[in-house]
């Protein structure tokens, strides 16, 4: 895992696009391939904390990307879940922010609830999905370090 570069942002627009497909074939998405991929090439690579896995041939497996509220993504080319990058990725934004996360998922996304529950996150809040783009009920999970 490393900090994802300029050079970056096509191969971790296509993780995020198979991913997508293969985790929320339910959801409508907002916006077509190539907007997704303009989107991290001007916005999410240069303006927010990304990492991304690699792995040899295979390239860019995985990303992260954090923001001052949290976790902003996290999405694993569909190959690569069951095989604890992900649990490394939240291990990793837990480290970047100390002082506590939160984060958004669809609540169809039944698979990334019980994953985000079992690393510590509690749910703070559902939605009727009036505030997203994809019109999509969503729930908002917070993580809070324990202090002993």
């Amino acid at each position: 895992m490393r900090r994802a570069g300029d050079s970056d942002a096509t191969a971790a627009a296509d993780v995020w696009l198979r991913s997508f497909a293969a985790a929320l074939p339910t959801v409508r998405r907002a916006h077509d391939d190539d907007a997704v991929r303009g989107w991290f090439a001007h916005v999410v690579v240069p303006r927010y904390e990304t990492w991304v896995a690699v792995a040899g041939e295979a390239g860019v497996v995985g990303l992260l990307v954090l923001d001052d509220g949290g976790l902003e993504q996290l999405y694993l080319d569909p190959s690569w879940r069951g095989r604890g990058l992900g649990d490394r990725f939240v291990e990793l934004a837990k480290r970047r922010r100390p002082e506590g996360l939160e984060l958004w998922t669809f609540q169809v996304n039944a698979p990334a609830r019980r994953f985000y529950e079992r690393h510590g996150f509690v749910e703070a809040e559902r939605t009727d999905g009036q505030r997203n783009e994809e019109g999509e009920p969503d729930v908002r999970y917070v993580w809070q370090p324990v202090i002993r």
